[in-house]
Formats: structure tokens, sequence, C-alpha cells
């Protein structure tokens, strides 16, 4: 059954306010329990900055899951998604805490994502929806690695200031825009608790951020945003919408392994080079600040959602002229970066 409209805004509703109370209460002990984010050589801030504030989304998510809305979450797939992210979301905190190595959260990200995909029956479902029994098992190889690959992305891009909130929003709002294309309950009744959480929390997370999600958030959206397409009808069919959801964040972390690959760099080292971190470089002439860049990836996913909604739904020159207009938008980001990148070459020692 499709929750209406009305309920479907009860869940953002709930979901914002539960997200945006317990980010705060937790922000406030964080900061007297001295557990802050400190800058350093690395960091995008420079004041410490309480962090744990992923406590709020995980609690904003579960409150909008649990109201009733004409049984949108399957109990079984809606139930094993959240179970998953809750979980992953509890390694990110102890990482926030006491430090994890990556290869330890790997070693927790790889079983979840295999989990998710023969859980929800991602293969069968593909091929009762058409896929061959050969294109359906390599779907969901990928569909596992798509998960890994965008958790890690996704924290990845957690550097400054509303910018991870911020695309979650945008990609949320996207989901409900999908699901109601698609008459798809599941897709709704997880779209709708991101969006609202994620703007609960981006109201604290706006630059002057007050507190910082950390790795619990991130690990948390990062995993609920690459998971709500595999819980559709027809999961093959939303893989190329779910890719333009995201597409700054995928644009961005892929531009820079690339580039950072070409230049010999060590891919697993700790760095400053994406695009994002360039444009927003401290002390920098014609940088920009984290609310400008931040406000721009969200305009830039805010382009994928008709792109996405047109490709699934068959409109095929909207979706082609969606699809020209992000690659000429990826162009001027990237050329943005160079711009701001020989400023600060060309500035005087």
């Amino acid at each position: 059954m499709i929750a209406s409209p009305l309920a479907s805004l009860l869940v953002v509703v709930v979901a914002a306010a539960a997200a945006w109370l317990v980010a705060l209460l937790v922000g406030e002990w964080a900061r007297r329990r001295h557990i802050l984010d400190l800058p350093n050589a690395r960091s995008s801030h420079v004041r410490p900055t309480p962090r744990l504030g992923g406590i709020g989304l995980v609690c904003g998510v579960l409150a909008g899951c649990l109201l009733p809305i004409g049984g949108a979450i399957d109990p079984r797939r809606g139930g094993l998604v959240l179970a998953t992210a809750v979980i992953l979301a509890a390694v990110g905190l102890l990482d926030d805490l006491r430090g994890l190595s990556a290869q330890l959260r790997l070693v927790v990200q790889l079983p979840a994502g295999a989990l998710t995909v023969w859980g929800l029956d991602v293969v069968p479902r593909a091929m009762a929806a058409g896929a061959s029994e050969p294109l359906a098992l390599a779907f969901g190889v990928l569909a596992a690695i798509w998960i890994v690959a965008f958790v890690n992305a996704f924290n990845f891009m957690d550097g400054i200031d509303g910018i991870a909130a911020g695309q979650a929003l945008v990609a949320g709002i996207g989901w409900l825009v999908l699901g109601a294309a698609a008459g798809d309950a599941a897709v709704i009744g997880l779209a709708a608790p991101v969006a609202g959480a994620s703007v609960g929390f981006l109201i604290l997370n706006w630059s002057p951020a007050r507190l910082f999600m950390g790795d619990v958030g991130s690990a948390f959206l990062g995993y609920l945003l690459a998971a709500i397409p595999l819980t559709a009808a027809d999961p093959v069919a939303l893989a190329a919408p779910a890719l333009l959801l995201v597409w700054p964040f995928l644009f961005d972390t892929a531009f820079t392994l690339v580039r950072r690959a070409r230049r010999g760099e060590r891919l697993l080292d700790a760095h400053r080079s994406h695009l994002y971190q360039r444009l927003s470089a401290p002390g920098v002439s014609g940088a920009l600040t984290h609310a400008q860049v931040s406000r721009r990836y969200m305009i830039l996913a805010g382009v994928g959602v008709p792109t996405a909604w047109a490709l699934a739904t068959a409109r095929w020159v909207p979706a082609a002229l969606g699809v020209l207009a992000a690659t000429v938008l990826a162009v001027r980001l990237w050329r943005a970066t160079v711009r701001v990148e020989s400023t600060a070459t060309q500035a005087p020692r």
C-alpha cells in the first residue's frame, strides 16, 4: 500500500524533528565530554567542533520508519536494511570514539554489502523483472560492490559543512519522486525518513557547523542511499537513476582518484585533493566558502533528480538533455577548481 503524500510529509517532519533534537543533545554532550574534531593540517574547519551528530540522523530515520504510514516498509526488506544501517553506524561510532583502521571497517562493510544483496533477493527479483540469469548474477555482484564503494565515497565527501547532509537531502527527495513515479512503497518508506532526518541535521550542520555527523552518520546515510534502489520491485531499472541522484559525489570521488593515480600518489594515504576541498581551500584568493561549495553541490545533485525521473519513466529526450547538462556542469566544476588551484600556486609566498 502506497502512503499518501500527507502521510509521507508527516514522516519527513517527525524524522526532521527527531534528528534535530537528538543531534542537538548529543552535540552538547560531546562538547562537555570534549569529544571534538580538532583542526589539523587536513581539516577544513578552524575551531574544535563536536562530532557524533550522526546519532541524530540514526534516531531521526528510525523515528520516521516507526510511524505507521500504510505499511510502506516491508517488515523483512525494510527491517534488513535498517538493521544493517544501524550496524554500520555502530562501527562508525567506534571509529569516531576509538579510531579503526580502514581494513577493519572493510571487514564489516563487505559482508554488509553481500548480506544486503542476498537478504533483499536482488538476483531473483532482477530475474523476475526480465534480466537473464548471468546478467542478474553480475548485477548482484556489482550491487554489493556499489554499497561498499558508496559508503566509503560518502565518507570521503563529508569534509565541509553541509555537503554530505545536503546531498542526502536532495537524494532523499529524489527517491520520493522516483518511488511515487514507480508506485513503489518500499522506496518511499525509506526515502521519506532519510530526507526528513537529513534536513533536521542540516540545520545544525550548515556553515558555520555547530556539529559534525562523524563516521556514525556518514556510514549510516551512505549505506541507506546505496541500498534504497535495491529495495525496489525492479532494482535493475533504478540502477542508472540511483547514480544520477548522487552524481556530484561520484564524479568528485572518481575524478580525484584518477587524478591522484596519474600523479603517482598512494591512493590510501590521507589527502586534501577532492574538488570540493580545493574549491574551499582556506586562505586562497578566489576560494569559496563552505556554504557556497555545499550549495553548489546541492544544485548539481538537484539536476540529477528530474534527469533520474525522466530516465526511470522512459522519457529519453529529457533524460539525454539532463545527462548533457550534468556533463557540462561537471566540466565547469573541474574548471572552477583549476582556477582556484592556479590562484593558490601563483600566490606570493
